[in-house]
């Protein structure tokens, strides 16, 4: 809805009437992604998990290889 907003091709009454919310509700979505927008379309790097040392698991592969 906030980008319909931002687009400006409906005006805040028409949206408001189109999906049923006042239209102080959309002006508010509309300032809240112009002021977050790039993080709302950025891409992170995080993640819950830790990063993979492969050559950790190598060696790990290679011990249990041996060990059998």
């Amino acid at each position: 809805m906030a980008l319909a907003a931002l687009k400006g091709d409906k005006t805040l009454a028409q949206l408001a009437q189109q999906f049923d919310v006042h239209p102080n509700q959309i002006t508010d979505w509309k300032k809240q992604l112009q002021e977050h927008v790039a993080e709302v379309f950025e891409t992170s790097q995080t993640s819950a998990e830790p990063p993979v040392d492969v050559r950790v698991l190598h060696a790990k592969i290679g011990q249990l290889t041996l060990e059998s």
